[in-house]
């Protein structure tokens, strides 16, 4: 293998189309597939990439929610380089418990307006995918020979589905299915390129996840509700008594933050709380005291942290409110910084190197790191250091435009351009 010369790759990186990454994204962003429904998706990647010969194969741990896998075979003496997006969106138009408007056009289709693409599928994750997989295109048609190969990762099951409750597995289940399952079925490579939305930084620490279900009691039996009197400070009332809990955990949620902010030259980790979601009572039943109160508790973790080192803190806060309660640790992701093994610097420094060159060709500037908000989310990144595979995130920015999901047409045509020169600066050309 050599190294390919600027004069090649400016000459595939030229023969992009900005009209073909607009059609596939768009095509792409017209498709619904919230997490647990990327199906028609999947269908959709699958023959794209039959039609351009690109090895399609659907690899699923579930038939209705297949992966989608292709490769860009070399000539087998240079490094395969992965390339990994998510075809699940963030929500779906039934779940209007946590989003009012779930139902808008903007999370579940995409159009062009002036130089914006809409659409949170586009932000998040497909625009990027489009940007990556006409890439790949470009190099199968320009005849040109990659020394490794280019492994193309369309997953499911990014977005933070977990098992609780009454929401079982596999119904509610995620990553399992995704990444995961693709890099346990033999899908691996020499390293990683997470095409998510990084505004053009480059990063490869991420943060980890625990999360809580934390119930707090009523009195037994419950009170019927002609019976129900403030005379007494403590309510016998298990939605009432949660009050103070959260309040107390609010609070908590600062101390945390800034006890275990954690910095890197990968990226810094804001580990964040947020309280998703209440339960208590029963809505068409509502004559008596709730006997039972839970809320559902995601902290963010850093590399540092183990999450029985969290349940703990987390029980003396809840303890110190003075209400009777339990405790359950449901989910448990852990954070990663990078990839740490024998031989894992040199691959990650090669990817390194790669996603620099490109960048400065394009922008005349090093890239700058990830900011913490991108650093502070769980992203498929940590499921290749997970499998000991150096992963880096890169790729065009998202939610522009004061929060409103929405992607330029020049970033994402750039975005194109660049993992074009990524993946042929990183597989290297035949000899």
């Amino acid at each position: 293998m050599r190294k390919a010369s600027a004069a090649e790759i400016l000459k595939v990186v030229d023969s992009l189309l900005e009209k073909e990454v607009l059609e596939l994204a768009l095509a792409l962003g017209n498709i619904d597939s919230p997490a647990g429904r990327e199906n028609e998706a999947g269908e959709y990647i699958f023959q794209w990439l039959q039609e351009r010969e690109l090895e399609a194969r659907k690899v699923g741990l579930l038939p209705e929610r297949f992966n989608v896998v292709g490769r860009l075979r070399g000539a087998g003496d240079g490094p395969t380089l992965v390339l990994n997006s998510h075809m699940d969106t963030s929500v779906a138009a039934d779940e209007i418990w946590s989003t009012v408007h779930a139902g808008d056009p903007i999370y579940h289709k995409a159009w062009q307006q002036g130089e914006f693409l809409y659409g949170n599928g586009i932000c998040n994750d497909k625009g990027s995918m489009a940007a990556w997989m006409i890439a790949c295109d470009a190099i199968r048609k320009s005849g040109v020979k990659l020394a490794g190969d280019l492994l193309l990762t369309m997953v499911v099951g990014e977005i933070g589905l977990e098992p609780v409750d009454e929401y079982p597995a596999p119904a509610y289940l995620a990553k399992e299915a995704g990444t995961r399952y693709v890099l346990n079925r033999g899908f691996v490579g020499d390293f990683a390129l997470v095409a998510e939305g990084t505004d053009f930084h480059v990063g490869w620490t991420e943060a980890g996840k625990a999360f809580f279900k934390i119930r707090i009691f009523g009195e037994e039996p419950p009170v019927y509700t002609p019976y129900v009197t403030r005379a007494s400070p403590l309510s016998p009332n298990a939605i009432v008594r949660m009050v103070p809990v959260i309040q107390r955990i609010e609070e908590w949620a600062k101390e945390y933050e800034a006890a275990n902010r954690y910095e890197s030259p990968g990226g810094i980790v804001e580990p964040r709380v947020n309280i998703g979601a209440i339960r208590g009572g029963l809505p068409y039943k509502i004559t008596k005291t709730s006997q039972v109160c839970a809320i559902y508790l995601d902290v963010r973790i850093t590399p540092a942290q183990h999450p029985e080192e969290v349940r703990r803190e987390l029980t003396r806060v809840v303890a110190g409110v003075g209400m009777p309660f339990d405790i359950e640790l449901y989910t448990y992701r852990r954070a990663y910084d990078g990839v740490r093994g024998q031989g894992s610097k040199g691959e990650h420094e090669r990817l390194l190197r790669a996603i620099t060159a490109a960048h400065k060709a394009m922008f005349g500037k090093e890239p700058e790191r990830c900011l913490p908000q991108h650093t502070s989310m769980w992203r498929d990144v940590n499921v290749f250091h997970e499998a000991g595979i150096p992963g880096i995130m890169y790729g065009p920015g998202v939610s522009q435009l004061g929060g409103l999901f929405a992607i330029k047409i020049e970033d994402l045509v750039r975005a194109a351009r660049l993992y074009t020169w990524i993946a042929l600066e990183a597989c290297g050309v035949a000899s």
